[in-house]
């Protein structure tokens, strides 16, 4: 009799360490389980609220659009007074990039920089090639129906520069076409420029050879498919004709 009790007290013992055994390695894989998903989540999160590519659109008003890589708008932001007071005035974010550039093109907040002799540059800055030129054909088609309006693709390696100097990336293309042209501009002078201001005067400087030379994408403003992209003469959509 005592040896079988010894022996269920052993036994007991040893389920009794199994079961807690038994226990913490559910713990530990409940605990693993939840920080995969922690850790997917954060991924998730990190990779849907990053731009991979940036539009930026420059009249008088500077604005950035970053765009994620779902073409989802997930960051607007104004590069001078008047960019600010526009990306305050229409809501964008989370549209897609389309639909963004659309409802802030056709805006009354956007409605007073559209007069006949206003310059509007519209430039896709990406690090993939194949993507940039897929969104600048998006923008064109976008654009289409806008009066003097350019299209361009350009790549991110000016976008560091361009923000350190706290211009958009639009803006410091044009800083750097006529800073060749007149080494003398300083990005001071062209913050309080507008885009027509700087394209008469890259104009006047180059005898009137003032195209937008691109770099990564193979694509200008200058001439071709890529050329003014947004059908410029053809008169603005809607606060152009009244509509």
């Amino acid at each position: 009799e005592d040896l079988k009790a010894q022996t269920r007290a052993y036994l007991a013992r040893k389920a009794q360490g199994r079961q807690r055994l038994s226990g913490r390695m559910r713990l530990v894989s409940a605990l693993a389980c939840c920080l995969l998903v922690l850790l997917a989540g954060w991924g998730g999160y990190h990779m849907y609220f990053t731009p991979s590519a940036i539009i930026s659109i420059d009249v008088n008003p500077s604005l950035e659009l970053g765009v994620n890589r779902f073409d989802k708008v997930v960051s607007v932001e104004g590069y001078n007074e008047d960019g600010a007071a526009l990306a305050a005035a229409v809501e964008v974010k989370y549209l897609d990039y389309t639909q963004a550039l659309t409802r802030i093109l056709d805006s009354d907040a956007f409605a007073p920089y559209t007069s006949e002799d206003a310059a509007v540059s519209i430039a896709v800055f990406g690090s993939d090639e194949q993507k940039s030129s897929e969104m600048l054909s998006q923008v064109e088609t976008c654009t289409a129906g806008y009066r003097n309006t350019r299209c361009y693709a350009d790549n991110m390696e000016i976008v560091a520069a361009a923000h350190a100097t706290g211009l958009s990336c639009g803006k410091y293309r044009a800083y750097l076409e006529l800073h060749e042209l007149d080494p003398s501009v300083t990005p001071e002078d062209i913050q309080g420029m507008t885009m027509r201001e700087i394209r008469d005067r890259i104009a006047a400087l180059s005898g009137g050879n003032s195209s937008v030379q691109t770099q990564g994408t193979g694509t200008s403003s200058g001439s071709g498919r890529h050329g003014s992209g947004a059908g410029n003469g053809k008169g603005k959509r809607r606060h152009a004709q009244g509509q």
